[in-house]
């Protein structure tokens, strides 16, 4: 039998975080302000939202089955649906009326009766739940290093994508697209030898190169998150090592080891040997960017460092000692395996976002979710604030937008059509209001984003704070 477990006392299963189990399709949204006519696409957010009440144990933020919201916008009006992502697995907890997979740390797994013979009872329950995004007209929910699954343009779900097999293991929840070669880099990591791999898909879809192994890495290791230079993957691999038999015997099934140090990873696209550079120990859950600086060729990675992982209600915890927490800089040299790391901003920050069209190229824009800074204890994923940055001067400049009742989420910018510039263009975002549970989705201008919202379109059902999303602009 399932182990007792009382999900009402897990703060991420309550509140913002509540799941919702109703499937909404909603038409002529009422819109606060006035939509830009500009904007003609898909706003689409993913996150953790249990279908069924959680047996064993809930681990924020990897656990959770994943729901899709979209919010599709056109000639100044909106619509609203939200789908869960339908794994195999779901359906057959749907099927059961119950959850029948464990929370990660309890490793609860069903039996051959109660999955069929269809799903294989000694495997993990696939959870894309962590983002969604675009690439070669498929659309993909992503999971924390498995295989993502395809999404119809309704948000129903279509299946597994192993991209015609040759990615049977999967790929990270954060690719990334070079915007110049539309060439689309991602990696996995694993729990069994190769424990690190990366691959590179064409703009086509096909896989240019299949899953290659990164020597040197000769243990398991959460790594969340990578960046994208226009020569190189860049993997931070921080020391926090996955130990399943420890796990077994009823102890973490992760352990952080500060004295083994961070290493960083520079993979060259074209397949030449891996650039290592060593560092003290650091987390890191998301990249802002990276780029190879003009003149010397440092790769120049922006990210939000943490000084450990940890999770679950605390995992923000920002005093442990070691690196600091903070929007930073990391300058490598490939040739001398060095690293210069510098503190860009000390605000409680997470989830950044830029201008998709520079990635891997010096961006001068960034956006993150913020913390107003007012007292009021926010729980890991929860944020009152949007913070703005100019980082392509000699000087940092930042502006924030007090939300106020609102817990926002991660900013995504769709750009103006037509324009280069990333100060033309919107930040897109959900939020919901602590007072009432009402949703709505911000639209700040992004040359003047901290004078707050431009337009609110009010959903008509709660949006549970969540993850990671994508502007899908109309395409022709």
């Amino acid at each position: 039998m399932p182990t007792a477990f009382d999900p009402t006392r897990v703060p991420h299963l309550n509140g913002l975080f509540a799941p919702v189990t109703d499937e909404v399709d909603a038409v002529d949204l009422t819109v606060v302000g006035e939509l830009p006519e500009a904007l003609d696409g898909v706003y689409l957010r993913n996150g953790p939202n249990p279908r069924f009440t959680p047996v064993g144990s809930y681990l924020y933020p990897l656990d959770g089955d994943g729901m899709v919201h979209g919010v599709w916008l056109s000639g100044g009006r909106a619509r609203y649906r939200n789908r869960f992502v339908r794994t195999e697995a779901m359906r057959a907890e749907e099927r059961a009326g119950r959850a029948l997979w464990g929370g990660l740390e309890s490793l609860i797994l069903p039996d051959a009766s109660e999955v069929g013979e269809d799903l294989a009872a000694d495997t993990f329950k696939p959870l894309p739940d962590i983002n969604v995004v675009r690439h070669a007209g498929r659309l993909l929910a992503l999971a924390e290093s498995d295989c993502p699954y395809r999404l119809a343009p309704g948000l129903d779900t279509l299946g597994r994508e192993t991209f015609d097999g040759r990615l049977p293991a999967g790929i990270t929840a954060h690719p990334k697209t070079d915007p110049v070669t539309g060439e689309l880099a991602a990696f996995c990591y694993a729990l069994e030898p190769p424990y690190l791999t990366w691959s590179l898909i064409g703009p086509d879809g096909t896989v240019r190169r299949g899953p290659t192994p990164v020597a040197g890495v000769d243990e398991p290791r959460m790594i969340h998150d990578m960046a994208l230079t226009a020569r190189y993957l860049v993997l931070v691999l921080a020391p926090a090592f996955f130990t399943l038999d420890e796990a077994l015997r009823g102890g973490s099934f992760l352990h952080w080891r500060p004295e083994r140090g961070t290493r960083l990873a520079l993979i060259p696209r074209d397949g030449g040997p891996v650039r290592w550079a060593e560092d003290e120990a650091f987390w890191l859950w998301h990249t802002v960017n990276a780029y190879e600086r003009p003149g010397d060729g440092h790769v120049v990675l922006d990210y939000v460092q943490w000084p450990e992982l940890s999770l679950g209600a605390r995992h923000e915890r920002r005093s442990a000692p070691g690196a600091a927490h903070g929007l930073t800089r990391a300058v490598v040299d490939p040739v001398t395996g060095t690293v210069r790391r510098t503190r860009l901003d000390d605000a409680r920050v997470e989830l950044p976002r830029i201008d998709d069209r520079v990635l891997s190229r010096p961006h001068d824009r960034l956006a993150v979710a913020a913390g107003s800074g007012r007292a009021r204890d926010l729980l890991p994923g929860e944020y009152d604030a949007l913070r703005f940055y100019e980082v392509g001067g000699p000087e940092i400049a930042a502006v924030s937008w007090d939300a106020g009742d609102l817990a926002v989420g991660e900013p995504v910018f769709a750009p103006e059509p037509g324009t280069r510039d990333s100060a033309r263009g919107w930040w897109l975002t959900f939020a919901t209001d602590r007072t009432d549970g009402s949703s709505r989705l911000l639209v700040l201008s992004a040359a003047d984003p901290g004078s707050g919202p431009v337009a609110e379109v009010r959903v008509p059902v709660r949006v549970p704070l969540g993850l990671h999303g994508s502007w899908l602009p109309t395409e022709e």
